[in-house]
């Protein structure tokens, strides 16, 4: 499956746009980066796409999806296993999914943990509990955003390699991120926004060319597109 958006205008009334003519895909297999500074629009798209903005002209095409949000989104009452399992019934596969659910809590450390309220977790230990949740079911979309908030580097680490095998089982996937380092590793193309508008899309290869940085990090062409953009 793939991801195609083609969003004419978008924003929180009909009267004030935050959002305009913003068009791309995400293929199977490919990891595609959203980036912009604060304000840009990342966020107002990613709503967008999943269908919970108040207002929209446009197209989205998207198959189900696994969600990783900014913020984590947490139960006061609730205990990291009746997290999970409330996730596992909501979808009606408990005993499917319990088998993965136990490896997602050993790969990220959190097995000692299921009778605890996350609550009470630190900020990058409920980030994992965002993660355990997204990625307990093998879906063919996914929708990340800002997914490396608060995690340690080990966490980070199991995150890529995750990402990665997603990727080669052929996932589409789409990733806001401030980490541009990071980003510049292991996405496949990027989609540059600023003020809610597309500045660039492309590989990184391709948005060199466009600022005439011959070896420019993602960070450099960036800085670049948006400076021009600001005099232009």
């Amino acid at each position: 499956m793939s991801i195609e958006v083609a969003i004419h205008r978008g924003g929180y009334q009909e009267q004030e746009a935050v959002i305009s003519n913003i068009e791309f895909n995400v293929q199977s297999g490919e990891l595609v980066g959203l980036i912009g500074s604060n304000g840009a629009g990342k966020s107002t798209t990613l709503q967008a796409i999943m269908g919970v903005l108040p207002f929209m002209k446009g197209q989205v095409s998207i198959d189900v999806y696994g969600y990783v949000p900014e913020r984590p989104i947490i139960y006061e009452y609730f205990t990291l296993w009746e997290h999970i399992d409330f996730y596992m019934r909501t979808v009606g596969k408990e005993q499917n999914l319990t088998v993965r659910a136990h490896e997602l809590l050993e790969i990220f450390h959190l097995a000692d943990k299921l009778h605890e309220f996350p609550t009470s977790f630190s900020k990058g230990m409920q980030q994992k509990v965002m993660l355990i949740l997204a990625f307990l079911e093998n879906r063919s979309t996914y929708i990340l955003d800002e997914p490396f908030m608060g995690l340690d580097p080990q966490a980070m680490r199991k995150l890529l390699h995750i990402l990665e095998d997603l990727k080669n089982e052929g996932a589409a996937i789409l990733m806001s991120t401030h980490a541009l380092d990071t980003a510049e590793k292991i996405c496949d193309r990027f989609v540059l926004i600023d003020n809610g508008y597309i500045l660039q899309k492309g590989t990184l290869e391709t948005l060199r060319v466009t600022v005439a940085l011959e070896k420019g990090s993602l960070l450099d062409v960036f800085d670049a597109l948006l400076e021009g953009n600001a005099h232009g």
